[in-house]
């Protein structure tokens, strides 16, 4: 069974005594794994200006445009997120904007460029980036080049009061000393357990953040890893590229053998409740999985109450 470890510290923004996140703190034995958004892809578009909860239609990004773009990232397996630098949210209305596409999955990759317009982003090689090939999509698109990592932390203040107070500050700390590799973004799932975001290209999801978090998570990511730190359910929400019971195979035992090396492990679901995690060094595990129903809290500050339903996971190698 996987052991959670808290220190209880948190340098970021206060929410109130009552918000979802400040709930979900103090369940300090609940994990986070397998609660990752999955998405095989992702497209981040800069889009400055206020964003409505639901972004990409209530924004200065046409509705129609982010209607289509989202029901297209959708179909193909992706994930749309709007972007914006940290505390810079003037709202030019129109002009080139940056958008970063990233590939998830095996061989991750990550690539950014400049859009003349929004209408282009609907021209964009969704079926190259939902299978990851990479030649397709730069063929496509030879204004893009590869992009060093950059994380997302979400803080969409319409969607959930706590990414405001808890995901601004840390988002702008970490823009500050890593400028242009931070950005808000729109939506990242898992508001109860704010500040969170995702680091691409890998899609790793990650929850409980502070203000050394990004930094380091960037620093290692340049290394193609992860903080130590980082490893565990108290702030591992995951792999986008999998499912949420693959999710918590792969991050289960990512923690028991200490892997940091964000390549290192390839995970598939066995069985309805099992799943089979293989390191490219030859190693193998099964990992038995079940879901526990604890009290009842909210997994959003504007939700009622329901029981909180969290993974366990028992490794075992082969």
């Amino acid at each position: 069974m996987t052991t959670v470890h808290h220190d209880g510290s948190h340098s970021h923004g206060r929410s109130a005594p009552d918000a979802c996140s400040v709930e979900w703190d103090a369940a300090t034995t609940e994990s986070l794994y397998g609660t990752a958004a999955p998405a095989r892809f992702w497209v981040a578009v800069e889009q400055n200006g206020p964003w409505g909860r639901t972004a990409a239609t209530q924004s200065y990004l046409p509705t129609d445009v982010g209607d289509e773009l989202t029901r297209a990232c959708r179909a193909a397996g992706g994930r749309l997120g709007l972007i914006r630098r940290p505390g810079e949210h003037a709202d030019p209305r129109t002009g080139p904007r940056l958008c970063y596409l990233a590939w998830s999955g095996p061989n991750a990759f990550l690539l950014v460029g400049r859009m003349e317009t929004p209408e282009d982003l609907l021209r964009l090689p969704f079926e190259a980036l939902a299978s990851g090939d990479l030649e397709a999509v730069r063929a496509a698109l030879p204004q893009f080049r590869p992009s060093e990592p950059i994380f997302l932390v979400c803080t969409n203040g319409r969607h959930d009061v706590c990414c405001a107070i808890r995901g601004r500050p840390v988002a702008l700390t970490g823009h500050q000393r890593h400028p242009g590799r931070v950005w808000e973004c729109s939506h990242t799932g898992g508001h109860r357990f704010s500040p969170t975001g995702v680091l691409l290209p890998w899609g790793r999801t990650l929850g409980r953040l502070d203000m050394t978090s990004v930094g380091e998570l960037l620093e290692s990511a340049d290394l193609g890893d992860l903080p130590f730190g980082m490893l565990g359910p108290w702030h591992d929400r995951g792999s986008s590229a999998y499912a949420p019971p693959v999710q918590v195979g792969e991050s289960a035992v990512r923690d028991e053998i200490g892997e940091t090396d964000l390549d290192a492990l390839t995970a598939v679901l066995y069985a309805p409740l099992e799943v089979r995690v293989s390191h490219r060094d030859g190693r193998r595990w099964t990992v038995a999985l079940s879901v526990v129903e604890g009290e009842r809290r909210r997994n959003s500050c504007g939700e009622p109450e329901v029981p909180a339903r969290t993974w366990t996971a028992s490794v075992r190698p082969v």
